[in-house]
């Protein structure tokens, strides 16, 4: 985890309880934070310079090598290696009776009562490989988020831990802080899910699964909040939605002759439906010539394209076709049906989506040319000086807006708080957030967008929070 330098924390106790409380002022930016059930104070960040061992930058700070390895739990993985270029939490030595300095002194923030949540971090969060790396950068955009919440009155209590893959969930939880927090983070992983949702059961604490997983446990359990959605389930809203932007168009279906999509669901399911309304359909194949393409297009009706793959060599084909058809008939109206992978080729496809006024259904969208979003880049690049990840979602993005929909949602409204759209004041940056039950268990995103590409060069990212 990378964080800006003279990053510091402080902690406040009384009788009661143990909360942490961070903030920004001109020349210090602070959160408070408990990392892996550990106390910590964090007096700097260091980036690791070539030749540099573990025991050379604990030596430079006046440490231990073990006091180094319980702020930076990735050390403590077998085959750790320094890497050049890594970031390095610099903590107070547990031996020392330093301070802050006068000039640190954090800024009195005066909390409502019942404004604080206490919330788990349980993710891997460390740089030993891919998943660490992301869900660094989630929690990165996490923290960010607390620290503009803490602006608005809502103190956070945050106690993370490094949860790898191979973790046993139950040696997580049975540190005492974990049954202290009002909603846990994770897991990432899908065989971490059953202990975990038990462990929350039991002691009626919410449970945020932020990513992708196997299995139905948010059907079994009230206290879950599952973000993703199935394959099917996004089927099923593209083909709803589909109809009602459409309802009169001339749709025709495009084969890809790709033998390894799995786009067939959506396309076999939009044929079955306009089937039964009585709608007529086109269908065609990329290797179809120009004359037999042509045909399956109406000269009086708007033309809605689907391909049955998400693949980019693909849909490079098929808008060569688009452009050329477009040549011969200029006065043809052509709109374009996508999939969420291609929200990966802006880059290439930009111009061509506006050109053929694109949609693509979607549970996020990464705009970089939104101005939210650009200042958010450039305060990410501020706190921990890299970018972030270039990935689809911007993993730094989906942390903040979970942060602000969820700790948000459960100041305002503690235990009543179903994420339902009527109950989140917050509008995401990329990835909104709409929650409806399952039965009567836990709670499922629902939310779904379609990204139009207008032909005037706008982009909208069109709603559907039920």
């Amino acid at each position: 985890m990378q964080l800006i330098s003279q990053f510091q924390l402080f902690r406040k106790q009384d009788k009661m309880k143990l909360f942490l409380r961070y903030f920004l002022s001109a020349i210090l930016l602070c959160l408070c934070f408990q990392a892996v059930g550990q106390n910590a104070k964090w007096r700097d960040v260091y980036k690791v310079k070539k030749k540099d061992t573990v025991y050379g930058i604990a030596r430079k700070y006046n440490l231990t090598e073990e006091e180094l390895a319980r702020v930076n739990p990735e050390m403590k993985v077998q085959g750790y290696v320094l890497k050049e270029g890594d970031f390095v939490f610099i903590p107070f030595s547990s031996s020392s009776k330093a301070k802050p300095s006068a000039s640190a002194k954090p800024a009195v923030t005066h909390v409502a009562q019942g404004k604080t949540v206490k919330v788990g971090i349980m993710l891997p969060l460390h740089r030993v490989d891919g998943d660490g790396l992301r869900m660094t950068e989630y929690y990165r955009g996490f923290l960010m988020a607390c620290d503009s919440l803490r602006q608005q009155g809502i103190s956070v209590d945050i106690h993370a831990w490094n949860v790898a893959v191979t973790d046993d969930i139950t040696r997580v939880t049975a540190d005492p802080a974990a049954a202290q927090c009002n909603v846990i983070f994770g897991p990432l992983y899908s065989t971490q899910v059953h202990g975990l949702a038990e462990f929350c059961r039991a002691r009626d604490i919410k449970m945020v699964i932020p990513f992708s997983i196997s299995g139905d446990d948010v059907s079994l359990y009230s206290q879950i909040y599952q973000v993703w959605q199935s394959p099917d389930r996004l089927t099923n809203n593209a083909i709803e939605y589909y109809l009602k932007t459409f309802p009169r168009a001339h749709v025709v279906f495009v084969d890809s002759n790709d033998k390894t999509s799995k786009k067939g669901s959506f396309t076999f399911g939009l044929r079955q439906r306009l089937e039964a309304l009585g709608q007529h359909y086109g269908i065609t194949n990329l290797t179809s010539s120009a004359d037999a393409f042509a045909k399956q297009f109406s000269s009086t009706e708007t033309n809605v394209v689907v391909i049955n793959t998400g693949r980019s060599p693909e849909l490079t084909a098929l808008l060569g076709k688009l452009q050329t058809l477009r040549a011969a008939n200029p006065g043809l109206r052509i709109s374009l049906w996508g999939y969420t992978e291609w929200l990966m080729y802006l880059g290439i496809d930009k111009e061509k989506f506006h050109q053929f006024d694109t949609y693509i259904p979607s549970t996020f969208f990464y705009n970089p040319y939104d101005e939210r979003t650009r200042r958010f880049e450039a305060s990410y690049r501020t706190w921990f000086h890299t970018d972030m990840q270039q990935a689809l979602p911007r993993f730094a993005i989906t942390g903040y807006d979970q942060a602000q929909f969820f700790l948000r949602g459960f100041a305002n409204y503690g235990k009543n708080f179903k994420g339902r759209a009527d109950q989140n004041s917050y509008r995401a940056m990329q990835s909104p957030l709409s929650f409806k039950q399952i039965s009567t268990a836990g709670m499922q995103n629902d939310y779904f967008q379609l990204v139009h590409f207008r032909t005037d060069g706008g982009i909208d990212a069109l709603s559907y929070a039920r």
